[in-house]
């Protein structure tokens, strides 16, 4: 039986491009993990996804995105135009994976471990919907589960909190 994995740094996944990035990469980072969709209601949070990454990272802040068709088939383009939709919509400049199935017997290791460690609300674990965000300590530990509904700028007072006085 396979070990149980202790936090997000054990995970690998592909980003738009197709390079595999494991996550480790990020170790020593807080994280902001997303799964978005190009044609939602919430799209418009790529917005303010971008500004706290542009106004946080150089404190060690990174959001990764991971694009899903799983709500009303709302991410139906393939990585490329996924890619190109973000950098000329919103000015993405901040890490998107490959799309991935966020439930069911498909959903990527990540999202199970994710989902396992910060259930919802009444302890559901599924995902509800598109831009659902995890954040993640700098030890690779998930901290708190976001709604779809919660803007990204209402969630600086907890990265800034994660971040404190460090530098990564």
């Amino acid at each position: 039986m396979e070990e149980p994995r202790q936090s997000i740094y054990e995970f690998s996944a592909p980003l738009l491009d197709g390079r595999m990035v494991s996550l480790s990469e990020f170790r020593g980072h807080v994280l902001l993990i997303v799964n978005t969709a190009s044609k939602c209601g919430f799209t418009p949070q790529y917005a303010g996804l971008e500004q706290l990454y542009l106004a946080l990272k150089l404190r060690g802040f990174e959001v990764l995105g991971f694009p899903c068709n799983q709500f009303g088939a709302q991410e139906p383009a393939e990585e490329p135009e996924i890619g190109a939709f973000c950098q000329k919509n919103y000015g993405v400049s901040f890490p998107m994976f490959a799309k991935v199935h966020v439930n069911g017997p498909q959903t990527h290791p990540l999202y199970a471990f994710l989902k396992q460690q910060k259930p919802g609300i009444f302890g559901t674990r599924r995902i509800k919907w598109n831009f659902t965000k995890f954040l993640v300590d700098r030890k690779g530990t998930v901290r708190e589960r976001f709604a779809p509904s919660i803007e990204p700028k209402s969630l600086a007072p907890a990265i800034e909190q994660l971040l404190g006085r460090e530098i990564a």
